[in-house]
């Protein structure tokens, strides 16, 4: 089984495991974990705020108007007609 994003993007093993070795010259075998982990947390705030984004668009939506009282001049509309 491939991991989608790898097979969208067209990459097979070789590929993959030249950019594995890449990134562990660049980085070190000790600094991979702190990277993964911030990678981690903001993956995490991502996926919070989409979170509450959705919560107060579904509250925004869900919620009724005001009806209007008779006799008043609608924002909508604001020429009153005879």
């Amino acid at each position: 089984m491939t991991f989608f994003p790898v097979a969208m993007l067209g990459l097979g093993g070789q590929e993959v495991t030249l950019i594995v070795i890449a990134v562990i010259l660049l980085f070190g075998a000790k600094k991979i974990p702190e990277l993964a982990r911030g990678l981690g947390k903001s993956v995490g705030e991502f996926k919070k705020a989409k979170q509450e984004f959705d919560h107060e668009l579904a509250e925004a939506t869900k919620t009724p108007a005001e009806p209007q009282k008779p006799g008043t001049i609608s924002v909508q509309d604001p020429i009153q007609k005879n």
